[in-house]
C-alpha cells in the first residue's frame, strides 16, 4: 500500500477535524433526524432529507479522513539535519531572475497545500522542478505564458 507524505501540522489538522465530525456533528445530526422524524410523515419531510443528507456527507468525510490518516506517512522535517537540499517539508525561498521578486513556499502533502498561505503540495509542478536541488541552484519553471527561471536561495528545515 502506497504511503503518502503529510506533514506533522497537516496530521494535526486532520485529527483535530475527525474529532470535531465524531464528537460534534454526528450528535447535533443524530437530534436533527429524530426531531424531523417526530414531525410525521418521512417521505414529505424537508427536514428529515436534508439532516440524512447531512449524516450521509458527514459519514463520508469521517471514512475520507480516517482512510488518509491510515495511508500517511507523517514527517517531521524539523528532525531533519538541514543539509541545503530541498526535500518534503521544507521551507524554500526562491528568487525570480527575472524581476528579483522572492517567494517562499513550504512542500506539504497533496491534502494541507494552501498557496495563498504559501504552502504548496508536493506534486505540484514547482515543488517537482524544486526537489532535490541545493541552495544557490536556479530551476525551469515552464508555465503557459513561457520559462519563469528561479534560483533557490534558501532552503529551511521548519
Amino acid at each position: 500500500m502506497q504511503k503518502f507524505p503529510m506533514t506533522v501540522a497537516g496530521e494535526a489538522s486532520l485529527r483535530r477535524e475527525l474529532t470535531e465530525l465524531k464528537s460534534v456533528s454526528r450528535p447535533k445530526i443524530t437530534a436533527a433526524i429524530a426531531e424531523a422524524r417526530a414531525h410525521g410523515d418521512l417521505k414529505e419531510n424537508a427536514e428529515y432529507h436534508a439532516a440524512r443528507e447531512q449524516q450521509s456527507f458527514c459519514e463520508g468525510r469521517v471514512k475520507e479522513i480516517e482512510s488518509k490518516l491510515s495511508n500517511s506517512q507523517v514527517i517531521d522535517v524539523s528532525k531533519i539535519d538541514p543539509t541545503g537540499r530541498v526535500i518534503f517539508g521544507t521551507t524554500v525561498t526562491l528568487i525570480n531572475l527575472e524581476t528579483d521578486a522572492t517567494v517562499t513556499y513550504q512542500i506539504v502533502g497533496e491534502d494541507e497545500a494552501d498557496v495563498s498561505s504559501g504552502k504548496i503540495s508536493v506534486i505540484s509542478p514547482i515543488a517537482r522542478a524544486m526537489m532535490g536541488k541545493e541552495e544557490g541552484e536556479e530551476i525551469v519553471l515552464k508555465a503557459p505564458a513561457g520559462d519563469i527561471e528561479y534560483e533557490i536561495d534558501t532552503v529551511k528545515h521548519i
